[in-house]
């Protein structure tokens, strides 16, 4: 009797405990449950009508017990059957194979969550079969009475197997699987036994892990494995399948191998399904903030401690934003000459890394770590090589494909050539995730603008050394040869108005350029720094320094296209006047030269105009504005005149208005 207990209490019926629903009532032969066979609504676990040596009392209690072993059984079967992988297709197995058998109803719905509840009640199973195996070794070893222990050592199984059986219960009667079973889990889990909501709650833990991997999956590698249409989130084409029958629907599977949905799976369109009714929209909001909250903090420990973003934020700023204004000074100058003639388009790179090593040789310390990031690139595509509109016949080309003669009759082209310089800065990771390809553009279009912008300067400066250089050489020779004295003075005389052109050129760039690296790029610095320091969300950072790229290019002026098309005007008319006035020969280039302040004076007076209209006086650039304005006009002197420059039709106006 003991064993026969014992063993009905793990779900196998004999002789004297039977299971109602295996007995054929005509023949009262015994029939096996078949696997398959659905889960009963009530316990069928009874002792045998015809034992007469039991008490009715003994009965009643010894059938309450064996309850235990009716819900052990209908719970292992229901695990067993989620927990079955017999399913999965094989290789070798035909995708025609596999879609007639979903037609003809050969297999049943699966699903991944219902397999990982079905681990779950395993793990409460296992300890129920332990708890058994001790009650037997109890009562095999010591005379105690059976009923009485059994009684007392699965006490606290009254509590859960019941409820547990009625989960599972209502799973199988509803077809419950994927959110849905996780809602009622959820919902279960508010109950009054601390010992069955211990239980709920590491099944909802097994059911979670699905879930987080599925989540993971599809937020960080892009990946949406779904197999059975569980997860909240869905593919649009998902949706649209939905109004397809069963069999168009199988048949498109086939014809999909597993790396073609992979591929496809986040280039499609993405919903989210709820199955539960009630969505508590601030709750989802808050979990995914404190979610957010703790990686974007552990993302500023690994970027901004370990990874030293505010060292290699200096080092972009000092390259990019050219900070180092020594090294950049030396690279102009050692590659002057070079930029005087147009770029050739194969070996450019390779001719501006000399005038590039060397400066760097000069100004760079061997404390500077991050100038190994840095490298220079001349891209073929950044040169556009455009007729110039000067004399072309005087321009020579040797054999190596050089311009040789003439220095002007390649000015237009070298300017338009050389605006491809730009600089590359190696990325370690996790720096990739702020520094971005989109940033490091931002950058690239900065550095080539105040690039041209401290050529334009040097050259400015250049011109007038090389005016004073000029003219001790001409009092050298007014000394040695009075003769030459009426050539000397006409020259004097003849470029003299030019050097008041010089110097206006000279006043508009060097203003220019303090305001962006002082006012602009040293403020808006100062700025990131200071959110730099008080800010320990990663996700902050990425915006805050946005926000520095985005006022560092709206406060140049990059972002306006009449703006910064001037301002490219001025400097091209710069570097013309420049080279100009250093191969003086005639009186047609004093023609030219003013011709060249002609210009420059209406695109300054243009400039000054557009920055004081209302539309730029009203948006959020106008207290730099002012600044600017005021660095210009800090003499009334653009204001007076720009009242009637741009608007006058007539004859070329004197030099002297420049005056």
């Amino acid at each position: 009797m003991l064993h026969e207990l014992l063993l009905a209490l793990l779900g196998y019926t004999g002789d004297l405990i039977i299971d109602v629903r295996e007995q054929q009532e005509q023949t009262g032969t015994h029939i096996p449950l078949s696997p398959d066979a659905p889960i009963s609504h009530q316990h069928t676990f009874k002792l045998a009508p015809d034992i007469s040596f039991i008490q009715p009392s003994e009965r009643d209690v010894i059938e309450r017990i064996i309850t235990l072993g009716f819900y052990y059984r209908e719970l292992d079967r229901f695990a067993a059957k989620s927990r079955n992988l017999s399913w999965i297709r094989s290789p070798n197995e035909s995708p025609l194979l596999r879609t007639s058998q979903l037609l003809k109803g050969k297999t049943s719905k699966h699903s991944v969550y219902r397999r990982a509840i079905a681990n779950g009640i395993v793990e409460v199973l296992s300890v129920y079969r332990s708890v058994v195996l001790h009650i037997e070794q109890k009562l095999l070893s010591d005379s105690l009475p059976i009923v009485a222990t059994l009684t007392q050592g699965l006490n606290k199984f009254f509590v859960l197997l019941p409820p547990l059986f009625e989960l599972i219960l209502e799973i199988e009667r509803d077809n419950i699987y994927g959110g849905k079973l996780l809602n009622l889990l959820h919902k279960r889990c508010h109950c009054g036994v601390p010992e069955l909501q211990i239980c709920i709650q590491r099944l909802l833990w097994h059911g979670h892990q699905v879930m987080y991997n599925q989540l993971a999956s599809w937020a960080v590698y892009g990946i949406l494995h779904d197999p059975y249409k569980e997860f909240y989130i869905s593919s649009q084409d998902d949706k649209d399948s939905e109004q397809e029958s069963a069999p168009q629907f199988l048949e498109k599977l086939t014809r999909l191998s597993v790396a073609d949905t992979s591929l496809n799976d986040w280039h499609l369109g993405f919903h989210i399904s709820l199955e539960s009714s009630e969505f508590h929209k601030r709750s989802f909001e808050n979990a995914i903030d404190t979610i957010k909250t703790v990686a974007a903090s552990h993302l500023w420990q690994l970027v901004v401690v370990r990874a030293d973003l505010n060292g290699h934020l200096k080092a972009l700023k000092d390259y990019f934003l050219l900070e180092k204004g020594d090294f950049f000074q030396s690279f102009l100058e050692e590659s002057r000459q070079l930029m005087r003639l147009p770029p050739r388009q194969s070996t450019a790179e390779a001719d501006l890394m000399v005038p590039f090593q060397l400066a760097a040789l000069k100004t760079i310390g061997e404390e500077d770590k991050y100038f190994s990031r840095v490298s220079l690139r001349m891209p073929s595509f950044g040169i556009t090589l455009k007729p110039s509109p000067v004399d072309l016949s005087k321009v020579k080309v040797n054999k190596d494909g050089d311009s040789v003669g003439h220095p002007d009759a390649s000015l237009e082209v070298s300017l338009d050539g050389w605006d491809g310089i730009s600089l590359e800065y190696s990325i370690d990771w996790p720096l990739q995730l702020f520094v971005t390809p989109e940033v490091l553009s931002k950058y690239q279009r900065i550095f080539q603008y105040l690039l041209r912008l401290k050529r334009t300067q040097m050259e400015l400066e250049k011109s007038w050394a090389f005016a004073m250089h000029q003219d001790h050489i001409d009092f050298a020779k007014l000394r040695n040869d009075s003769r030459k004295s009426s050539v000397s003075q006409h020259r004097r005389q003849r470029l003299r108005p030019m050097w008041h052109v010089r110097e206006h050129m000279a006043f508009l760039i060097r203003n220019l350029q303090f305001y962006i690296q002082v006012d602009v790029i040293e403020s808006q610095w100062n700025v990131l720094q200071s959110h730099i320091q008080n800010s320990h969300d990663f996700t902050e950072l990425v915006g805050f320094h946005q926000e520095y790229l985005a006022a560092l290019i709206s406060q140049s002026f990059l972002d306006i296209g009449s703006v910064s098309r001037i301002l490219d005007g001025i400097m091209k008319l710069c570097l013309q006047f420049c080279w100009k006035i250093e191969n003086d020969e005639s009186n047609r280039t004093t023609s030219e030269l003013e011709h060249i302040a002609e210009e420059f004076n209406k695109k300054s007076n243009s400039l000054y105009t557009i920055l004081r209209s209302s539309r730029l006086a009203g948006s959020q650039r106008a207290p730099f504005l002012r600044q600017f304005l005021l660095r210009l006009n800090f003499n009334s002197f653009f204001e007076a005149t720009a009242r009637g420059v741009l608007n006058v039709v007539s004859p070329r106006p004197p030099v002297s208005v420049l005056q």
